[in-house]
């Protein structure tokens, strides 16, 4: 079996230099790009299971690049980038990235997040769990694919993908923002609380939910969500 592949985008060579001996050395296999062009040209050639993605960018811009992978792409997708700003952080994360860790950093950091991810999708992706079927839809984990009663299909991101995990795996059940947090990863605070209202809101909309009385994503207040309705998998 080969070790988990990462892609590096980041225009600096010392950063690309530092990330790729400390990925290897913990084990990885690892592919550098300076260039978004280079980048997505590699993408069509290698399937990473992690990308990591500087935000500034000489040719492109970084959070257009992120969203597009978030929506294409399977796999992990971690910003690392100078800007610290909560609103940053929260942009990056509505948009599909899975985290965001700031610039400077420490390289054992990184390696410890990219394990923990590659974790957690090694558990999604256990047998008879890429489909789940309620309310007439039926939700395909591994083409990030929502399909409707009449066969309709809208796709989700990587990130969207994980919060409806949960809430399918946990149906009738409250679920707190701590066990969001705890389960999905990624820092607590403003920023993670912000994201998920915002994935919590796509993920309504792209099910057709009325926003003021959502009949499947039940919003307890102050406690966290409910999913309700029956799951069946596989």
């Amino acid at each position: 079996m080969k070790p988990p592949h990462v892609a590096i985008l980041d225009d600096e060579p010392e950063i690309r230099r530092m990330l790729s001996d400390a990925l290897e050395e913990a084990g990885f296999r690892t592919t550098s790009y300076a260039r978004a062009t280079e980048f997505e040209a590699g993408l069509k050639r290698l399937a990473p299971d992690v990308c990591l993605v500087d935000l500034g960018l000489p040719d492109r811009d970084g959070l257009a690049l992120v969203h597009r992978l978030a929506l294409e792409s399977g796999a992990a997708i971690i910003i690392i980038s100078g800007r610290a700003q909560v609103q940053d952080r929260v942009t990056g994360l509505e948009l599909g990235a899975d985290d965001y860790i700031i610039k400077p950093f420490d390289p054992a950091e990184v390696v410890a997040r990219i394990r923990a991810r590659l974790r957690k999708t090694r558990t999604d992706a256990a047998p008879n769990t890429q489909t789940a079927h309620f309310a007439g839809w039926t939700a395909y984990f591994d083409r990030y694919l929502l399909v409707d009663a009449g066969g309709v299909e809208t796709p989700f991101s990587h990130a969207e993908g994980e919060v409806l995990r949960l809430f399918l795996e946990s149906p009738n059940r409250l679920i707190s923002r701590a066990q969001m947090q705890e389960s999905l990863g990624g820092g607590a605070g403003e920023s993670f609380d912000r994201a998920m209202d915002v994935r919590i809101s796509r993920l309504r909309t792209k099910l057709g939910e009325d926003p003021k009385n959502p009949r499947l994503i039940k919003t307890i207040y102050g406690a966290g969500y409910i999913f309700l309705g029956d799951v069946h998998w596989g």
